[in-house]
């Protein structure tokens, strides 16, 4: 996949790839989009000492970065899983400008399917498959960052099928977020059981959608 860098309004990098046309992270804003859709909006609902959180879309790894910061921030356990299907080379995450670059650099390079510690706090597990492939525990995880591309460039990622998986697979009281408010991704998140809602978006971005298990 060829991916170009980019910096976004607020400073930070993201990647671009030109035969999508789409962005990994806002161009208003790398940084603070992950932290007010994914920390903010999801991870700081959960108000547990030790966290299951699963992340389909783990890129650059910002919201994976974001999550092992506020683990250390709040002393509570992260025990995190992202998939990604197309890893970064060495040569597109060293040029990425995040905070704490040695811990991001170490989550590129940590070895695929087995479950790794980064800190007492942080323990992390990186799954080299396509979203419809991974097999998902029963009544696991507590926080679900959906961070694909849009549904209308890849919608086989988006499908009832995969957010039946993803409700079964998550606890109760479990949030689930993502940057979209597409009429047809809510539609499809209420059909596989979630209570739905819109709240206020981020830089650039008037509103997101939060889903929970109730």
């Amino acid at each position: 996949m060829n991916r170009e860098i980019r910096i976004t309004k607020d400073g930070s990098t993201t990647l671009y790839v030109p035969a999508l046309g789409e962005h990994y992270n806002s161009h208003f804003g790398a940084v603070q989009e992950s932290k007010h859709i994914f920390i903010e909006s999801a991870l700081k609902q959960i108000g547990k000492r030790e966290i299951n959180v699963l992340e389909f879309g783990l890129g650059t790894a910002l919201n994976a970065l974001h999550t092992y910061e506020y683990s250390l921030e709040s002393e509570k356990r992260v025990n995190y899983c992202g998939i990604e299907k197309y890893p970064l080379t060495k040569a597109e995450y060293e040029k990425l400008n995040y905070s704490n670059s040695d811990i991001l650099h170490k989550m590129h390079t940590i070895e695929w399917n087995k479950e790794i510690e980064i800190s007492p706090f942080f323990f992390i597990q990186k799954l080299e498959l396509d979203f419809n492939e991974v097999e998902l525990e029963d009544n696991k995880y507590d926080v679900v960052y959906f961070d694909a591309f849009a549904p209308d460039v890849q919608p086989h990622l988006w499908t009832l099928d995969l957010f039946k998986k993803i409700y079964k697979s998550m606890q109760k009281g479990g949030v689930l977020t993502t940057y979209t408010v597409k009429g047809v991704v809510r539609r499809i998140m209420k059909e596989a059981g979630f209570e739905v809602e819109k709240i206020a978006g981020p830089p650039g971005k008037r509103e997101i959608s939060r889903a929970w298990k109730r």
